[in-house]
């Protein structure tokens, strides 16, 4: 069986720079991210009163949502493993009493009363072992309670990991080979796979709908170029090659330049395949 101590690269990754860098592009990232939580929460069927458990809730932006729709009545709890991302979600809601942060792997919680609706925008695809750790997170829902998270999709369709991703490799040098299904963001790109875990972690009524949507930067190619080489694959050929300025510069660059065609009709619109998973507890 998993101890908590497996998850422990995640936490580390997030807990550091990651987190940090992260934290700084949260208006960012809100915004060109802004569709796929809306299909979030079109689905978890949020009502005045239910208590809502948000899995990797970031710097918060699907508490404040959650908060909203269910009302001083009701609670949400945001959970991460990041303590620069939890920093700026206590912040953010700092007026919302309702609305609480838990620094902790979603795997080990042990919560009362149990919640009404789990909740993720991209942060249940980084568990070690996600059967068990979705075992553990239905222990923490009420009987009847809703799931509905997004996860990124088919890696070819998702340019926005895989174009900074070239642009590195075109630049900088390839990084060394991992493994997608590994804990990461394509891991639950599968929606076979994904469907068979929910179901081995006891959840029922299960559907993957994969859909495809733009992303809604709201800066120029150049603003969203200098976000790609401050996290995502090109952050990590930065660090990992200890590239200097002028190898930064010339990739950004060559990002940029890549990134025109999406913007070349109006505004810059990435597109992706976000996988909506919803479930219930029995």
């Amino acid at each position: 069986m998993m101890s908590a101590s497996d998850n422990s690269d995640q936490v580390e990754f997030w807990s550091a720079s990651a987190g940090q860098r992260w934290a700084a592009r949260q208006a960012e990232l809100d915004i060109l991210m802004q569709p796929v939580l809306d299909g979030v929460l079109a689905r978890a069927e949020l009502a005045p009163g239910l208590r809502v458990l948000d899995i990797g809730c970031g710097a918060g932006a699907g508490c404040l949502a959650a908060a909203e729709a269910v009302g001083d009545a009701g609670a949400v709890l945001g959970v991460d493993v990041s303590a620069p991302l939890l920093d700026l979600a206590r912040q953010r809601a700092a007026a919302l009493p309702h609305v609480a942060f838990h620094h902790g792997d979603a795997t080990t919680l042990a919560l009362s009363p149990p919640y009404d609706r789990l909740i993720s925008r991209f942060g249940v695809m980084f568990f070690a072992d996600p059967v068990l750790s979705f075992t553990r997170m239905a222990a923490q829902l009420s009987p009847g309670a809703k799931l509905s998270f997004a996860a990124w999709g088919q890696i070819p369709e998702n340019p926005f990991f895989t174009l900074p991703a070239r642009a590195a490799r075109a630049t900088i040098g390839a990084m060394p080979k991992s493994d997608p299904d590994g804990p990461g963001p394509f891991a639950f790109r599968d929606p076979e796979r994904v469907v068979s875990i929910l179901a081995e972690a006891g959840f029922v009524d299960i559907a993957c709908k994969v859909t495809r949507l733009d992303l809604t930067p709201a800066g120029t190619v150049d603003d969203l170029a200098q976000q790609m080489c401050d996290i995502g694959p090109a952050s990590g050929a930065i660090n990992h090659f200890e590239a200097g300025p002028a190898q930064v510069a010339e990739l950004r660059q060559t990002i940029a330049e890549a990134l025109r065609p999406y913007a070349k009709d109006g505004p810059l619109r990435l597109p992706a395949e976000i996988n909506f998973v919803t479930a219930t507890k029995p």
